[in-house]
């Protein structure tokens, strides 16, 4: 089977992720996705995010829908913090059945040189890429690569960061959000303060 992996801290998953998840389950070569919650991002503050728990069980009620679109808790288990590199080589010893490929972002795109042994990715991963308003797009150096697959996929600009700062600002943001993530939080008063 060809899963793709989604990674992200999901701090909180939005109607965004399920967006191009799900269009790389029905518009690509992908058998499955499956939605990687990273318990802390190198580039992140940690200190910014939701327990893991909570995450991965937005996740689990965001995608419960979606037979194709899997919630991941396989970096829980890795040292942190987490690289992707290592990620994938401890996957492919526990699924040895299963090819894994990368869904990412042109933004990230554009920073893959920067990623631990970036070039043993690009060796051994296939990487989607979905489209994201940047005026810098033209300028990929690596999209001609190929192991480089750049999706028409629809460009969504929902940002994790956008819904935690408006629920603190008690703004409504329910449409961004699956109705049951959006109930667990508005339940739990998360990103009030």
């Amino acid at each position: 089977m060809k899963i793709g992996l989604y990674f992200g801290t999901f701090n909180p998953i939005h109607v965004g992720h399920l967006i191009i998840a799900n269009h790389m389950a029905e518009h690509s070569d992908l058998d499955q996705v499956w939605m990687v919650v990273t318990p802390h991002n190198p580039h992140k503050k940690k200190s910014s995010l939701l327990d893991d728990f909570h995450r991965l069980h937005m996740v689990h009620l965001a995608t419960e829908g979606f037979s194709k679109i899997k919630p991941s808790d396989i970096e829980f288990k890795l040292p942190q913090p987490n690289y992707t590199v290592n990620t994938l080589v401890h996957l492919e010893e526990k699924y040895p059945a299963h090819t894994f490929s990368l869904i990412m972002g042109e933004d990230n795109l554009k920073s893959l040189h920067k990623w631990k042994n970036y070039e043993v990715i690009l060796q051994n991963h296939d990487i989607y890429v979905y489209p994201r308003i940047s005026s810098e797009a033209e300028n990929l150096e690596l999209k001609n690569h190929p192991k480089i697959h750049l999706i028409d996929a629809p460009i969504v600009e929902i940002s994790s960061t956008f819904i935690r700062n408006n629920i603190k600002n008690g703004k409504n943001i329910q449409p961004l959000l699956p109705a049951n993530v959006w109930e667990y939080i508005d339940h739990n008063i998360f990103y009030k303060k």
